[in-house]
């Protein structure tokens, strides 16, 4: 027997804010019940496929790097214009790893400092 994710939870101050920020990000809904200033938060997967991804406020703000992130690959575009997509909602860049042969990733932390990774979408991985 074995287990399987059910979801991925961030711990943040503001539930609602951040639970906006990734339901762009990933292009999935929030919860219907969801509320600003509830203690909890949570983005459904569309195509009912995936893990919840569940927020929960927290009275600590996030001080050293995360110990486990997510590393997001664009379906409809390249890495590069999903980069620009994201930091337009929104987001930081940390740091840049792309070389000049295409490859590489681009770390990226949401408003509340939490650190994930673009990486190249699977078209630009075959070309």
């Amino acid at each position: 027997m074995s287990s399987r994710i059910y979801n991925i939870c961030f711990d943040c101050a503001d539930t609602y804010a951040l639970s906006g920020f990734w339901a762009e990000v990933l292009r999935c809904s929030r919860h219907a019940d969801a509320q600003p200033g509830d203690p909890e938060a949570m983005l459904l997967p569309t195509d009912g496929a995936g893990p919840i991804v569940f927020f929960q406020q927290v009275p600590e703000g996030k001080t050293i790097k995360n110990r486990l992130h997510m590393c997001l690959q664009p379906d409809d575009r390249t890495r590069d214009e999903e980069v620009e997509r994201i930091i337009a909602l929104g987001a930081t860049q940390v740091a840049d790893h792309r070389r000049p042969d295409g490859a590489g990733w681009v770390v990226l932390a949401d408003p509340e400092g939490n650190e994930f990774c673009v990486l190249r979408s699977a078209a630009e991985r075959a070309g």
